[in-house]
């Protein structure tokens, strides 16, 4: 039981028999009275009358709350002034007793703090005292409260708040079946407006005249104030104004992403604000400009019957508060049934057009081409899908698709039946089709058939015949990059020349692979390569790496050519990585079949090349040459000296847009070189049991490099050991523990800048 109704109980026991005698009679009597009515306003009304009369107050209102607004609103209200009262529900002694569910007793208004003046104001009436309860539902939920003003005798007394909560708890139970029966009514006609006006609208042509349709129902159905239509322009990205209440068509002109408007065209999403201008996202300019003010808002994307955004609907300034979900849904609704016909009268021209234009290809197409009724029986079949078929005209003309395409060739039917469902076009690509005896590839489309009425009348098949193609590009991908081929089948590469352009090239080589050819013999070491390079190849191509050749054991590949990705130097870095891990698993399962291990090294470096067709006419290759190309090649020597497995230059370095695991290793001057070169090792093949602690043997050895490079070679000594005893296989730091003894035997002098002469190649 809620406080209010407790309150009352005991209210009434505190009265005297005859006085609760004619206090129940009075009941009696309100409830006849109020039954004899059909509206609910009439209810509400007379219980108010009754109550003020009853109390024997001056005047009585009765607040219920909107949850969208948060205010309390008069649905009925003596006195002369007979607009319609708002306040917030947590203001004034209406405020307190809806949010604290809790009547009030207040003798002196003026004199109480909570007391809202500005009403009395606004009706020109001077409040004294004040009884107030809520408005409960059945569930004890607060939806309004009742109050009376101004006893005319004496002061409200706990008799008078009894009588009160009692007829207020009548004009609750008037009030929530009423409101269910309304509510249906007031569906029921929406809906029927909807569909009339749906009819209406979409039988509408012209632009212009279905456009104002368009807006005087979205303002007269959602109780708005204006209402407009925008246009997306692709050309110039603009939204711009074709129909708006007041507003000349073209008038207003925005960037698609501006203003609320151009933040529902970009995310496709609603958006209802009931305060415009608290949205920081509203642009106020459009209300100075048209001497317009914004409160409420809701906005809807216009979408074709293709999913795409072409616009936007808005609805400005609802009467009596703010759009609820329900003008969401009907506004939604309503839009999505507009824009398709919008978008068949803005089309209807270019649609008949396109029509004729695709008769016309289908008449005329190389492709095998099939067409079927709606029984799926065929009707036409050109000559190239009886040649690809391997049929006469006599033998499949008005043959049923089921009896034709069954078993192995199961799918052609399955892609027809998808395509008379879906009513889009299906596409399958190098699928396997059985003619006869043998089985072909065929590139194919299924598209459903439709008159002027837009009314599915069959399905037509085109059909490529692809395996001369197929069979071509296999056999050239055997000897030469992938991608490569796909140019060349495409006519894109058939002459000698070349051209200039940034690429990453990789080199691979195996390590003491002579020693190990001379233990496997001739068959055994092309086993051994065409296995090793099978692994390799797919690591390269997984990246959209290029395969410019095998050299012997090695590798050499670029990433940039012939087309460029733009993180070029990260996928050669990641097939790098790609290609030791692979080489690692590959051991394991040698290690278990007893064969010996098989190690490699890898470079990698970013500079301009020269790429192209070089050669004769009668023999070409495609292939990269230039210093970058080199010093490359070696990058990949040098990991035998420095005992490592990637070695990078610090151009790739200073491209890479990832993070990796590495460390900056050296400024060497190659072989055949003058100018030194930065050097990194990347490392993110490794795991923790690969190389232990391997975070801190990076800090240890970038220590030891700095104290190194600024000749302070005991310290830098001491840096390196303790690299070494994190992890003894840290070659490297090994490497550099023996160039500190060096160095201090041997000074560089003053002069020296760090920089180590390779003298091998």
């Amino acid at each position: 039981m809620s406080d209010t109704a407790s309150n009352y109980s005991a209210k009434q026991n505190s009265l005297d028999p005859v006085e609760m005698l004619r206090r129940a009679e009075f009941l009696l009597d309100v409830s006849r009275k109020v039954s004899g009515l059909s509206s609910l306003d009439e209810i509400l009304a007379e219980l108010v009358e009754i109550s003020t009369s009853e109390i024997g107050a001056e005047r009585g209102t009765l607040f219920l709350n909107d949850p969208a607004t948060g205010e309390l609103y008069s649905r009925v209200a003596q006195g002369i002034f007979k607009r319609e009262i708002r306040v917030l529900n947590d203001r004034g002694i209406a405020g307190h007793v809806f949010t604290h569910n809790k009547s009030e007793i207040v003798t002196d208004a003026y004199a109480d703090a909570r007391f809202n003046q500005d009403v009395d104001q606004k009706t020109d009436f001077v409040t004294k005292s004040i009884l107030c309860v809520p408005l409960l539902t059945v569930r004890g939920e607060v939806i309004g409260v009742t109050q009376v003003l101004n006893k005319i005798e004496g002061e409200f007394d706990e008799d008078d708040l009894a009588l009160l909560e009692s007829i207020t708890t009548q004009a609750s139970i008037a009030l929530q079946s009423h409101q269910l029966i309304e509510q249906m009514q007031r569906n029921t006609v929406k809906e029927m407006e909807f569909l009339d006006m749906i009819a209406d609208v979409t039988s509408e042509i012209d632009i212009v005249e279905l456009l104002n349709k368009v807006m005087q129902e979205a303002t007269r159905m959602l109780n708005a104030e204006r209402s407009s239509v925008f246009l997306n322009d692709e050309k110039t990205g603009l939204l711009t104004l074709l129909v708006g209440d007041g507003l000349p068509a073209g008038g207003i002109s925005f960037p698609n992403t501006a203003g609320i408007a151009g933040a529902v065209f970009t995310t496709g999403d609603v958006i209802n604000i009931p305060h415009a201008y608290a949205d920081l996202r509203f642009n106020p300019a459009s209300d100075k400009q048209n001497n317009f003010f914004t409160s409420s808002m809701l906005c809807i994307p216009l979408v074709n019957k293709s999913g795409k955004k072409i616009g936007v609907t808005q609805v400005l300034n609802k009467r009596g508060g703010a759009f609820n979900e329900e003008d969401e849904q009907r506004l939604t609704a309503f839009t999505a049934q507009v824009s398709i016909a919008l978008e068949n009268a803005k089309l209807f021209s270019e649609v008949q057009t396109m029509q004729n234009y695709n008769e016309s290809i289908l008449q005329s197409m190389p492709n095998g081409m099939i067409t079927f009724d709606e029984d799926q029986v065929i009707k036409t079949c050109n000559q190239n899908a009886l040649t690809i078929l391997g049929v006469n005209e006599d033998w499949i003309v008005n043959k049923s698709a089921t009896d034709l395409f069954s078993l192995y060739n199961g799918w052609v039917l399955e892609k027809i039946n998808a395509a008379e469902e879906t009513l889009k076009i299906q596409h399958v690509v190098d699928a396997e089709l059985a003619v006869g005896k043998n089985v072909i590839s065929v590139n194919a489309s299924f598209q459903p058939l439709m008159n002027e009425d837009k009314q599915k009348i069959g399905s037509l098949v085109m059909l490529e015949d692809i395996s001369t193609e197929k069979r071509m590009k296999s056999m050239m991908s055997r000897y030469m990059d992938p991608s490569l081929a796909d140019r060349l089948m495409g006519g894109e590469e058939d002459s000698l020349g070349g051209t200039s352009g940034v690429a990453t090239v990789l080199f691979s080589d195996i390590r003491g692979f002579t020693p190990l050819t001379e233990s496997l013999g001739a068959q055994g070491t092309v086993a051994l390569l065409n296995e090793y390079f099978t692994l390799m190849v797919e690591c390269l191509q997984n990246e959209g790496g290029m395969l410019d050749k095998f050299i012997g054991d090695a590798i050499m590949a670029g990433f940039g050519l012939p087309v460029s990705h733009g993180d070029d130097e990260d996928r050669a870095v990641r097939t790098a990585v790609s290609m030791i891990k692979e080489l690692w698993k590959w051991n394991d399962i040698r290690r278990v079949q007893g064969l010996g291990r098989v190690d490699i090294g890898i470079g990698l470096n970013t500079d301009t090349v020269v790429s192209g067709n070089i050669g004769s006419l009668k023999r070409m290759d495609y292939t990269m040459i230039g210093d970058g190309v080199n010093l490359a090649a070696r990058l990949e020597s040098a990991c035998k000296q420095y005992r490592a497995r990637i070695l990078i230059s610090d151009q790739t370095y200073s491209k890479l847009r990832g993070t990796y695991r590495s460390r900056e290793i050296d400024l060497v001057v190659v072989k055949g070189k003058t100018e030194p070169v930065k050097i990194h090792e990347i490392l993110d093949y490794h795991t923790d049991e690969s190389f232990p602690h391997i975070q801190d043997v990076l800090g240890l050895f970038k220590g030891g490099r700095d104290l190194y490079q600024i000749q302070q070679w005991d310290k830098a000594k001491a840096e390196f050991q303790k690299a070494v005893l994190l992890n003894q296989h840290d070659h490297l730091s090994s490497i550099y523990m023996e160039r500190c003894d060096y160095m201090k035997a041997h000074p560089p002098g003053d002069d020296w800048n760090g920089v180590w002469v390779m003298e091998e190649k």
